[in-house]
């Protein structure tokens, strides 16, 4: 089972990646980084995604149905796309609160959108933590 390092340079070997990093999305701190971000700033990129990710998970509207009480983490992954790039953040579930999301920055020129989803899902899953 893969650590935070082995995870994310496993991360960039996706096609189109450009920076890879784990969040947690309670503090907006990076539990760990790789490659490059917008502005070349990790740390502000890290907060950045937090904010977004802390207020999509916080919201109901996007809580399975069948979800109960609480989803744990309550939402798979989120994309933003722009003209040139896709963030995909995909939420990793913990034996503890459930609070930490890989991030992903990958070129749209030649980044397989899909393929991150699959591949993100599957480290997420052997994601270790602790």
């Amino acid at each position: 089972m893969p650590g935070i390092d082995e995870c994310l340079l496993e991360a960039m070997r996706l096609p189109g990646a450009r920076g890879a990093a784990l969040v947690d999305w309670t503090s907006g701190l990076a539990l760990g980084t790789v490659g490059e971000f917008p502005g070349g700033d990790h740390e502000a990129a890290a907060a950045e995604a937090a904010e977004v990710a802390r207020l999509t998970a916080e919201q109901r509207a996007f809580t399975p149905d069948d979800a109960g009480e609480r989803a744990d983490p309550p939402v798979e992954d989120l994309i933003i796309s722009n003209r040139d790039s896709y963030h995909v953040l995909r939420f990793v579930p913990t034996s503890f609160d459930s609070s930490v999301f890989l991030h992903v920055w990958l070129a749209r020129s030649d980044g397989n959108l899909a393929l991150a989803r699959i591949r993100l899902g599957e480290m997420a899953g052997r994601l270790v933590l602790g």
